[in-house]
């Protein structure tokens, strides 16, 4: 019990990274939601926003592990 405060620290680097992912995705997002002749263009949504939240909680996660195996030295 004593890595609590460890793997506290670790899902709140997740999370952030998460928002740091959806507040990039969203700078500019109706310009490319209407891209060519105001058709909606819906991969905006179903790729591009799972990805940029994915990509964030890795970032995060990443730098939770290599935080955490430099302080273990």
């Amino acid at each position: 019990m004593r890595g609590n405060g460890r793997d506290a620290a670790g899902c709140l680097l997740a999370v952030g990274g998460a928002a740091a992912g959806l507040a990039l995705w969203s700078v500019g997002v109706r310009s490319r939601f209407h891209r060519f002749e105001d058709f909606s263009d819906w991969s905006v949504l179903y790729a591009e926003l799972p990805l940029a939240v994915l990509g964030g909680t890795a970032g995060g996660l990443l730098l939770w592990a290599t935080v955490s195996r430099r302080r273990k030295r």
